[in-house]
């Protein structure tokens, strides 16, 4: 635990510097939680929080719900669908809306092992019902997964991520967005995670969420049917 105090002591500072050389430094909040059935099948279920100031100017939030098969112990199917609210920037939770959506989408996660590190690949489709009308999109994201710390219960308290998102469309100009994050994780039990990271996300001509710089704290919680 003295470890990860310390090494959020040391990203906290990074991002305040990050911070004083941007416009603001936002918050992006996750609450996921997730109920194994068994070795294949699990639900799960995630609302989110973010806002534009440090914990203030609060502009966006979503909830979602879904299903995961997994093939095998790396491939995972996912189909999940949820609430995405989008408000006006100057303040908190300002009308008119941005953007007021449903959306359902579908997802191929596959993931391979290089002794500790593990490389992550994510596939996303997106049937977005929004206020501006329907819309397709299509997701693909990266990520870099290191666990370390003193190994207890074959597991690692602490890991290391990376993630790297492009979003596309089918129409002009194609390319929407591009999301990068790094953070710090600390597993509380065999149950709860904690993280801790920056994101950056940038926006090209789309106008249902503003890019910006955000930190990034999310709480995971895995709970297990009992056998």
């Amino acid at each position: 635990m003295q470890r990860f105090i310390f090494l959020c002591f040391l990203f906290g500072t990074l991002l305040q510097k990050m911070h004083a050389q941007q416009a603001g430094l936002g918050s992006w909040n996750i609450l996921n939680m997730k109920y194994t059935c068994n070795s294949h099948w699990s639900v799960f279920g995630e609302a989110q929080l973010r806002s534009l100031l440090f914990y203030d100017h609060f502009h966006y939030h979503e909830y979602k719900f879904g299903v995961q098969y997994r093939l095998h112990k790396q491939a995972a199917l996912t189909l999940a669908g949820g609430s995405y609210q989008t408000y006006a920037e100057g303040g908190n939770f300002i009308v008119p809306k941005n953007n007021d959506e449903f959306r359902i989408w579908p997802q191929i996660q596959s993931s391979q092992s290089f002794g500790r590190l593990k490389l992550e690949q994510r596939y996303r489709m997106e049937f977005r019902f929004t206020s501006n009308g329907y819309r397709n999109r299509f997701r693909y994201r990266f990520g870099l997964i290191f666990p370390f710390g003193k190994e207890l219960n074959d597991s690692r308290p602490l890991q290391f991520s990376f993630h790297n998102e492009i979003f596309f469309t089918d129409r002009e100009p194609y390319f929407e967005r591009n999301r990068v994050s790094c953070g710090l994780g600390w597993k509380l039990n065999d149950l709860t995670m904690l993280q801790v990271g920056y994101l950056h996300q940038f926006d090209y001509r789309i106008n249902d969420e503003i890019g910006r710089d955000f930190l990034q704290v999310g709480f995971y919680y895995d709970l297990k049917r009992s056998k």
